[in-house]
């Protein structure tokens, strides 16, 4: 069963859907909603250059291990990607954050909680909400040819032909819900090894509190590393 609404977005329960303009943000939309959205509130801004969505999240477990889901969240996206690469097209990760198709960067993901923004905080305690999204860059706008930024890009320069935001976010769906069943089944550990296969370079080691080492993911997600601040999209 899904549930489709009337834009024509359909996504698997428990999913329910809150859609913006095309310039409406969906991670700042979802983060201010979410203490009273519940559960499964996917946002989604329309715009036909990139997919963007975020999803509200309500973890069991404690804050310092509930930002583990970055991980989960991120291997759907690549699962979504890799249905639809053309042949010989790697999808790959930077940690923790960022998204890549054969080594140029076409996005990322990030993730918010309650009071992220300040330090401290009940690390050990499960938060309220959490919020997971997600941005890829579906067709370049306005950039300089491929050749001179062969580290960045889109998905459009990538060979993916006709490949919509809203089929990259109802497969991110279904793609998460089945992640999540191996989370339930397994725990982390399948979902961290999933993820590390897609690690660009040299592998990191992640803990399993979702630290890399001595680097400390709550740190890194703070400040997004595939996110130009200044126009609020991947870099180009």
């Amino acid at each position: 069963m899904f549930i489709a609404s009337a834009s024509g977005l359909s996504l698997p329960p428990p999913f329910s859907l809150v859609t913006l303009r095309e310039a409406g943000d969906a991670f700042r939309h979802a983060v201010a909603i979410a203490p009273e959205a519940g559960a499964g509130t996917l946002v989604w801004a329309r715009r036909f250059d990139l997919a963007e969505f975020a999803v509200v999240l309500e973890p069991e477990e404690p804050l310092r291990l509930a930002r583990r889901a970055v991980y989960a969240g991120a291997n759907a996206l690549a699962d979504t990607l890799t249905a639809h690469a053309p042949p010989e097209r790697a999808i790959s990760f930077d940690w923790p954050d960022a998204v890549r198709v054969d080594g140029a960067l076409v996005g990322g993901v990030r993730l918010a909680w309650p009071n992220g923004d300040e330090d401290g905080g009940d690390e050990d305690k499960a938060p309220d909400w959490i919020v997971f999204a997600a941005m890829v860059r579906t067709v370049v706008m306005q950039a300089g040819e491929p050749g001179l930024r062969p580290l960045l890009g889109g998905l459009d320069e990538q060979g993916f032909e006709e490949l919509s935001p809203k089929a990259i976010i109802e497969d991110w769906a279904r793609y998460f819900l089945r992640e999540m069943d191996g989370w339930n089944e397994f725990g982390f550990d399948a979902a961290r090894a999933r993820w590390l296969e897609r690690a660009a370079g040299e592998a990191p080691r992640i803990l399993d509190n979702g630290d890399a080492g001595s680097r400390s993911l709550a740190a890194a997600l703070k400040h997004p590393s595939w996110l130009d601040p200044a126009t609020g999209v991947p870099w180009i």
